[in-house]
């Protein structure tokens, strides 16, 4: 059991996650055996995620003065907190997955910058390429915007080379 002063510092630790995380996403476990859930930690980890479980008051409490708030109503019944620092996609993807074949894992909310997220959210979320995928996109247009402008610019010369060519020819041929 936890003195007053340790849940103090448990709230203040997990106000402090709560500001600094890009996404949450709010679970029930319920029905998970021991075994499944060190499964679906360690993928969460694999993914760059941390994976929590408090009492509710505490989460209640760490919510105040952050976006969090926006799904203290759902906190009922035995939940977890998944948050992302860095991709929000990927926890989406790991923990729709793991939902896929583990139905006893109920996702029930999740914030995202600001704004709550239903099931339908997250999971259409998880449909999104990695933040890896999408910068590698980015970066291959922007690369052949150039690339493209160069070969376009590069032909000028040789295309004023032969219209010059050809005045040349009417005006011998004239």
């Amino acid at each position: 059991m936890l003195n007053l002063v340790q849940k103090k510092e448990l709230v203040s630790g997990l106000n402090r996650k709560f500001e600094e995380k890009k996404i949450l996403i709010l679970v029930d476990y319920k029905g998970l055996n021991v075994p499944k859930m060190t499964e679906l930690r360690a993928k969460l980890r694999e993914a760059g995620v941390e994976f929590l479980v408090a009492k509710n008051t505490l989460l209640s409490r760490a919510a105040e003065g952050t976006d969090v708030e926006l799904v203290r109503d759902v906190l009922s019944g035995p939940n977890a907190i998944a948050m992302s620092y860095e991709d929000p996609v990927n926890a989406a993807k790991v923990l729709i997955e793991f939902a896929k074949e583990n139905d006893k894992l109920e996702i029930k909310a999740g914030v995202l910058s600001g704004k709550a997220l239903s099931f339908n959210d997250i999971k259409a979320l998880s449909n999104l390429p990695s933040r890896e995928v999408l910068l590698a996109t980015v970066l291959a247009t922007i690369n052949a915007v150039p690339t493209s402008l160069v070969r376009a610019l590069s032909n000028v010369p040789e295309r004023l080379l032969y219209a010059l060519q050809a005045i040349k020819d009417q005006k011998e041929a004239a």
